[in-house]
């Protein structure tokens, strides 16, 4: 099924990096970690560490820590400190983070429609 774009013509650049423009929010974006955040965030609104520690499951406490710190430099994470005995800091999602859902419901449909199909052609692949 073929659909309009507005890349680049595929003469436009040699290096196939620079050439897609996708590149720069594949690379934010679908991180390991990224989207299980930002789906926790953006499903069950601000929350502090602990509860998203509960929420992404099998992930360590420093990974977390390193995603939220880029997340937040990003600016799809805010993160808000209470100057508390004992501190509290929360988290939640931005509208930046929140203007991403759109391209997150498409990719699950797309999921949802074709990953059945990715299935089959991986079977079919590995009984060559």
């Amino acid at each position: 099924m073929a659909t309009e774009t507005n890349w680049p013509a595929a003469g436009a650049m040699t290096d196939p990096e620079q050439a897609c423009p996708i590149s720069p929010v594949v690379d934010i974006v679908f991180s390991r970690w990224t989207t299980p955040i930002l789906w926790s965030l953006h499903t069950f609104g601000r929350q502090r560490f602990v509860e998203l520690e509960r929420r992404v499951t099998n992930i360590t406490p420093k990974v977390l820590t390193q995603r939220l710190r880029q997340l937040e430099r990003d600016g799809l994470v805010i993160r808000t400190y209470h100057p508390e005995v004992p501190p509290r800091v929360e988290y939640e999602i931005s509208d930046l983070g929140r203007s991403l859902a759109p391209l997150f419901a498409h990719l699950a449909e797309w999921a949802a429609t074709n990953l059945d199909r990715v299935e089959q052609a991986r079977r079919h692949y590995d009984e060559r």
